[in-house]
């Protein structure tokens, strides 16, 4: 379950990040997704895992 939940972080991470960084540019939107990304799945799991 710890897994799914860093995958949900990750999905919704990345789409809030893609979107924020849409406003400004496409590389904004690559850049902030990936750390988006990133740190939904840190979360994510950490939501879980304690």
């Amino acid at each position: 379950m710890e897994k799914f939940a860093g995958f949900i972080g990750m999905v919704v991470g990345s789409s809030a990040g893609g979107w924020v960084g849409g406003q400004i540019g496409l590389m904004s939107a690559v850049i902030l997704s990936a750390i988006g990304a990133g740190a939904g799945f840190y979360y994510g799991r950490k939501l879980l895992g304690d």
